[in-house]
């Protein structure tokens, strides 16, 4: 398809003063023609959003045909009952994703009571359970280019729904899966892999439709439902835990489960205005080669500058830090006897303030520069650190605050913190997702960050066997906790790899013209394949 002239950069364009009237009567129906055409082609390109290239060899350009192949069905207009299905799918997933610390609470009590596990080994099992996350690229790519029943999105949510059910509904049935410590990590992995599915397909949904619609900052709605779900699950899952066994816990989640099993089943791709395929040509029929080539697209796109610095510096900031959630938690429930509902209500407020914080950021903080935003959200984590130091060595208590007031109110606080800091570069890599490749590039992303936990766990069983905290020695908990809080600072001395804004959330809208723009700008007309272009002199 051939450019049109005013877009092609090699056609020469020539400033003179006001053209002589032209004649072109013989000619018109022609030039008509062919100016149709050229306008046509215009609103075409226009109407291909295009983002901001990466590097020289990778180019970044929004696509309707995602597959290279294949005839996808043309967008229709959303209306405001298909509005309603997709915003009831998406938050009804974000709020049982976030309720998923309703079970998890339970499941720690199980094993640190009934099981009776060590610090070490129970924040082992924690960690290791998340591996199936890591996996999450494999999951993002398969549900870029493998359709199920012409979708790639909705079904995907389904199967990662049927996978948790299947693995918390064995949990609360069966009682030799949850008293054997083996069963119980392979239910739980099952557990962790539906999840994982589950969330690559939602946030790629999301991603997909922000870019469709250029709505920006649509992953801060997810992380406001994600945090009511968080909420509610924790308030509960505290009480709860005073009055029932730990399995009627897990059978409630399942049913909520089953809830949202039923929704995405009953949903529709189309009811997104995603493109949904037709047919298949039997080139791109390969699934290995589709794989193949859409990991190697997406490796290219990570490469960039733009993608690996910001990446590179968020999972280093996980990674360095040494978590000792497993003993502090442990030193909570043993040493200080803090009831399960204590702990549960610590939670509610920690996601309180997650909720607080995001709605701030939506509202305000979006337009900030992101690198001094995220330098002041790093000290304040590694400062916030130190309230189990406080807790640790009962200065507290010094001040007339008892254990239990100040794990309500400072408990959560390193832990918002940490994952608030995800949101902007979730954000950011939203806006650079290229067309076809948003379950690759977020589900990228939480596999990094997934990992990134994962190393952090296991620095910190490491670092904790180095200085002997054991279930019956916290002596050394302390200097532990100053390790992690030290260790937190460390990033900061590379925060120049965060870049100092986020595409996308430029005012919009014309910017007004000044009057010497007014008089200045350029004003000319095409004939044929030449460009007739003057300035506009000033009127006296």
């Amino acid at each position: 398809m051939n450019n049109h002239p005013l877009l092609s950069i090699s056609n020469p364009v020539k400033f003179l003063k006001p053209p002589i009237p032209y004649d072109i009567s013989q000619n018109t129906s022609a030039i008509n023609t062919k100016q149709r055409r050229q306008s046509k082609t215009l609103v075409l390109k226009s109407n291909k959003r295009s983002t901001t290239s990466l590097t020289s060899s990778v180019s970044v350009v929004r696509r309707r045909n995602t597959n290279g192949g294949g005839e996808t069905t043309p967008f229709r207009k959303v209306g405001r009952d298909d509005r309603g299905q997709t915003v009831l799918l998406c938050a009804l997933g974000y709020w049982i994703q976030g309720s998923r610390c309703f079970p998890w609470l339970a499941l720690n009590f199980h094993m640190a009571h009934c099981l009776s596990l060590k610090p070490s080994t129970l924040q082992l099992v924690q960690y290791t359970a998340s591996l199936p996350m890591v996996a999450k690229p494999l999951y993002g790519v398969l549900s870029d280019v493998l359709y199920i029943g012409g979708a790639r999105r909705v079904p995907y949510i389904s199967i990662g729904v049927l996978l948790q059910s299947l693995a918390w509904g064995s949990l609360a049935i069966f009682p030799g899966a949850r008293e054997v410590l083996p069963s119980l990590m392979a239910l739980v992995l099952l557990s962790n892999l539906g999840a994982s599915i589950t969330e690559v397909a939602k946030d790629a949904l999301v991603a997909e439709y922000g870019l469709r619609y250029q709505i920006n900052g649509l992953q801060s709605y997810a992380l406001m439902a994600s945090a009511v779900g968080g909420i509610l699950g924790n308030l509960l899952g505290g009480y709860c835990l005073l009055k029932t066994p730990p399995r009627i816990l897990f059978l409630a989640f399942t049913a909520l489960l089953s809830l949202q099993l039923i929704v995405s089943l009953s949903s529709k791709e189309e009811s997104v205005d995603l493109p949904r395929i037709r047919e298949v040509t039997p080139e791109i029929s390969a699934v290995l080669g589709i794989v193949k080539k859409q990991f190697l697209d997406l490796m290219g796109i990570v490469q960039a500058d733009e993608v690996s610095q910001p990446i590179t510096w968020i999972v280093a900031s996980i990674a360095m830090v040494p978590l000792l959630s497993g003993s502090v938690f442990c030193y909570q429930t043993q040493v200080l006897n803090l009831d399960p509902s204590v702990i549960g209500m610590s939670k509610v407020i920690g996601q309180l303030m997650l909720l607080c914080l995001t709605v701030v950021y939506d509202r305000y903080w979006k337009t900030l520069p992101m690198r001094p935003l995220i330098h002041i959200v790093q000290l304040l984590y590694a400062f916030s650190l130190l309230f189990d130091y406080i807790l640790v060595k009962q200065i507290n208590l010094a001040f007339g605050i008892s254990n239990t007031a100040f794990v309500l109110c400072f408990s959560s606080v390193a832990e918002i913190l940490a994952q608030f800091k995800i949101l902007p570069f979730s954000v950011l890599l939203a806006n650079m997702c290229p067309g076809g490749c948003e379950g690759s590039i977020t589900s990228f992303l939480a596999s990094t960050l997934c990992l990134s936990s994962v190393v952090s766990a296991f620095a910190g069983v490491g670092m904790a066997n180095m200085i002997g905290i054991t279930s019956k020695n916290y002596t050394n908990l302390p200097a532990g906790i100053l390790i992690q809080s030290l260790a937190a600072l460390v990033p900061l001395w590379f925060i120049h790899y965060v870049p100092m804004s986020e595409p996308g959330f430029e005012k919009e809208g014309k910017r007004a013209m000044s009057k010497r723009g007014r008089r200045n700008r350029r004003v000319g007309r095409v004939i044929g394949q030449e460009v007739f272009a003057y300035r506009r002199e000033r009127e006296t």
